[in-house]
């Protein structure tokens, strides 16, 4: 099952953190920081999902020598729509953080300040839309769409830009 149809089984779920304001949100924040980036819609989800590929890695990383109440710590720290660069350093040593620049420059054709503009605020959209698997009783509990994201086998099937162009075929925009 692909993400998105995870994250709309949690929206149907009472008992899941996730909802269509959640979704409306995030969307409305990929498309303002491309207005004010005046980078291309396009260009801004590929970013989200080199992104989401590079949080996947460093979230498997931190799974695999802290647990995963760990990886949930994290994703509720900085899931969300605002920008907090300390999620980079959280998550990212400088070596990697220049290796996703590069990958996005070189996939986007955005320049590598604009990306660095860009990560804090792309990295906690996607650890927010990792939020939505959050069981509204336990924020510490099972989260079943970070264990699916982080336990996909890279077979396509977790792609942010793919999740995000569905969630705006489901809000209608």
């Amino acid at each position: 099952m692909s993400i998105f149809n995870q994250i709309l089984s949690a929206i149907d779920d009472p008992q899941k953190e996730a909802s269509t304001n959640q979704l409306g949100s995030i969307l409305d924040t990929v498309k303002q920081l491309s207005g004010n980036n005046q980078a291309s819609p396009d260009a801004v989800e590929s970013a989200m999902s080199i992104v989401g590929n590079h949080t996947k890695s460093a979230l498997r990383e931190k799974r695999n020598h802290g647990g995963a109440s760990q990886v949930n710590q994290i994703i509720n720290q900085f899931g969300g729509t605002r920008a907090n660069s300390q999620v980079l350093s959280t998550l990212f040593n400088s070596s990697q953080l220049e290796g996703m620049i590069q990958q996005i420059t070189s996939r986007t054709g955005l320049n590598a300040g604009t990306i660095q503009s860009m990560l804090p605020i792309l990295v906690p959209l996607v650890l927010n839309l990792l939020k939505t698997g959050n069981s509204k009783s336990n924020m510490q509990g099972n989260n079943s769409i970070a264990s699916a994201f982080l336990d996909s086998d890279g077979d396509g099937d977790v792609d942010m830009r793919d999740a995000m162009r569905m969630a705006s075929r489901y809000l209608g925009r």
